[in-house]
C-alpha cells in the first residue's frame, strides 16, 4: 500500500466538536466536512482494490449500469482478471466491503470514528468508479460517512426526502424519482455525513474512489431473537408433565388451565435479571453474522506461551478487526463481563483492568499489556483471547 491516510489528526469533524456533531447532526441531518482528512492520499490504488476483489474472503460486487443481461446488473465476486478486462470503459462501479477486516492497517481510519460506540460501527467499504460511474440514486437504512479518497465525486441529496419508491425488477435498489436539493463536488479528504433515510446519488467526476464508513443498528426483531435464542440455551431440559390430566370435552382444544401452565413455563424460562439480560444483549450485539474465521490469526500453543512470556518485547498488539468487543462494567453482584464475538468472559478484580484497556484501545502497547496481565486471572483471560485469534501482532501479520 502507498499513500498517507493522515490518521493522526485530532478528529475528522472539521470545525465541529464531537458534542456539536452528535447533538445537531447525528441521525438528524446531513453535513459536509471539507478537509476532514487534510492531505489524504488513498493507501490503496484502484488496481489494488481490484486485486482485493479477486480474493475469496473479500465481499465484493460490480454494478453495471448497462449490463449484458439488463440495466443495473449486479455481479458478485470474487472476480478474475478476465472479468475486469471485459468491463466497459465507463458505466460501472466496483464495491468491496469489510476492507478494514481484510487489511488491518485500514483500522487507522475506522478508529477516527470511535466517538460513536464500537458496537454501532459496521465496516469500511471502498468503491471505485470511472468517470460518470454511479450506483444510482438510492436510500441507505444506516448512518454513513462518505470520505473521498481519490479523484472527485459529485454528491447530490434530496433533503427532506420526497421520493422513496424504488424501480421494480432491478438487481439493486434505484429510486424511481430523485430531485436533488443540494449538490457538492468532493475532493480527496472531504467527507459527507448522511443519516439514515436521505436519498442520495454519487457520480464520479473522474477516476474516483470513495470510502464509506458505515454504521449498524439492529432491528428490534434481531435483538430480541438473539436474546431469546440465548435464553433457550439456559432453559431446563426437563420434559412437560401433566400428572393431573383430566378428561377433555374436545381433544383438539388447548384448554385454559393448560394454556396458563404453558405460559408460566415459558415465562419462567424467559425471566432474567438485569445483569443477565445485559450479558445476553452484549453477546448478541457482538456476535458476527458472517463467518470471518479466515480473517483471524492462528497461533499455536507454543506461540501463545511465547507471546505471553515476552509481551514487554512486543511493540504493540491490535484487536483483530473482524472481532467485536464490549465491556460490561461490574454492577451489583455481577463482577463484570467482557463479551467478544458472542461469547462472554466473567471478570474479577484482577482481570478487569486488562478488559478495560483492551476495549478502550484498538492498538495496545505490549508493555502495557504485560503490566495488566501480570496476575494469573488476567493472563488466563489474555490466553483465551489469543487462542481465539482476537488479537494480532501487526508486524507479524504483514510479514505473513
Amino acid at each position: 500500500m502507498t499513500g498517507s491516510t493522515n490518521a493522526s489528526i485530532d478528529h475528522v469533524l472539521g470545525d465541529l466538536s464531537v458534542e456539536t456533531f452528535l447533538r445537531d447532526y447525528w441521525q438528524k441531518k446531513p453535513v459536509l466536512i471539507r478537509g476532514a482528512f487534510p492531505g489524504f492520499e488513498s493507501p490503496i490504488s484502484p488496481e489494488e482494490l481490484a486485486g482485493l476483489a479477486c480474493e475469496a474472503d473479500a465481499p465484493s460486487r460490480l454494478i453495471l449500469e448497462h449490463g449484458d443481461e439488463r440495466d443495473w446488473q449486479l455481479k458478485m465476486g470474487p472476480f478474475t482478471e478476465e472479468n475486469f478486462r471485459a468491463l466497459p470503459d465507463d458505466g460501472y462501479s466496483l464495491l468491496v466491503t469489510d476492507c478494514e477486516k481484510l487489511v488491518p492497517e485500514l483500522m487507522e481510519i475506522v478508529e477516527q470514528f470511535r466517538f460513536v460506540p464500537d458496537w454501532r460501527i459496521d465496516d469500511l467499504m471502498i468503491s471505485y468508479a470511472p468517470p460518470g460511474g454511479s450506483v444510482g440514486a438510492h436510500i441507505d437504512d444506516y448512518d454513513v460517512f462518505l470520505l473521498q479518497a481519490h479523484g472527485q465525486r459529485r454528491w447530490q441529496i434530496e433533503n427532506p426526502p420526497v421520493h422513496t419508491a424504488y424501480r421494480e425488477g432491478l438487481d439493486v435498489r434505484i429510486l424511481t424519482d430523485f430531485t436533488p436539493t443540494d449538490e457538492w463536488v468532493l475532493e480527496p479528504g472531504d467527507m459527507l455525513y448522511l443519516p439514515p433515510g436521505i436519498p442520495h446519488h454519487g457520480i464520479a467526476v473522474d477516476d474516483c474512489m470513495t470510502w464509506s464508513i458505515g454504521f449498524r443498528a439492529p432491528t428490534q426483531a434481531d435483538l430480541v431473537g438473539g436474546v431469546c435464542d440465548r435464553l433457550a440455551t439456559l432453559a431446563a431440559e426437563e420434559r412437560y408433565r401433566d400428572p393431573d390430566l383430566a378428561v377433555s370435552d374436545n381433544p383438539g382444544e388447548l384448554e385454559p388451565a393448560t394454556r396458563q401452565r404453558l405460559r408460566e413455563w415459558v415465562l419462567e424460562a424467559m425471566t432474567a435479571d438485569a445483569n443477565q439480560l445485559d450479558r445476553l444483549i452484549a453477546e448478541t450485539l457482538t456476535e458476527r453474522p458472517v463467518d470471518h474465521a479466515d480473517l483471524y490469526p492462528r497461533y499455536h500453543e507454543e506461540e501463545i506461551v511465547g507471546i505471553l512470556d515476552h509481551l514487554h518485547e512486543i511493540s504493540e498488539l491490535q484487536r483483530t478487526p473482524a472481532s467485536r468487543w464490549l465491556l460490561l462494567e461490574p454492577n451489583g453482584d455481577d463482577p463484570g463481563q467482557l463479551c467478544i464475538d458472542g461469547q462472554s468472559h466473567e471478570l474479577d478484580a484482577e482481570s478487569l483492568p486488562l478488559a478495560r484497556m483492551l476495549t478502550q484501545h484498538v492498538h495496545v502497547p505490549g508493555e502495557a499489556l504485560a503490566e495488566r496481565a501480570s496476575n494469573a486471572s488476567a493472563r488466563i483471560l489474555l490466553e483465551k483471547i489469543l487462542t481465539a485469534g482476537q488479537l494480532l501482532i501487526p508486524d507479524e501479520d504483514e510479514q505473513n
